[in-house]
């Protein structure tokens, strides 16, 4: 049986510079995640993703700004406030398949794009989200 690797080619970034760095700190972040969950909000696309949160997305939308402000090498208000993330642990109680995982990586990816964030800066990203994501699934299909 022969196996096939593959392997992500990436055009190089500036590593000089944190991703917190480079997508401009806080205000970048603050409205990336606000395109986010608007565009999960306003799409019928992301329908699936949109139902697992509840009525509300402002604490949703804190609590993803807050994570990704330390995930991208900022500071750690997420942790200041929650302790370790526990990705898994904490999505537990919410049912995520494939379509959950496709959704959020999809809307991540037009958000980002949206805001303008370089297209090397967003494949990276979403490679690193795709993992993420699907590591978070809890149930197939």
């Amino acid at each position: 049986m022969t196996t096939t690797r593959v392997e992500a080619v990436f055009e190089p970034l500036d590593t000089s510079k944190t991703i917190f760095e480079l997508l401009g700190g806080e205000p970048a972040i603050r409205g990336l995640v606000d395109r986010f969950y608007d565009l999960m909000d306003l799409e019928p696309d992301f329908a699936a993703l949109r139902a697992t949160h509840g009525p509300s997305l402002d604490e949703a939308r804190d609590k993803l700004f807050w994570f990704l402000c330390g995930y991208f090498g900022g500071p750690d208000y997420y942790i200041e406030r929650f302790g370790h993330p526990r990705l898994r642990a904490r999505h537990l109680p919410f049912s995520i398949g494939e379509a959950e995982r496709d959704q959020w990586v999809a809307c991540m990816g037009r958000a980002m794009q949206d805001q303008g964030i370089a297209a090397p800066l967003v494949e990276r990203l979403l490679h690193s989200f795709f993992g993420v994501a699907d590591w978070m699934r809890n149930r197939a299909g």
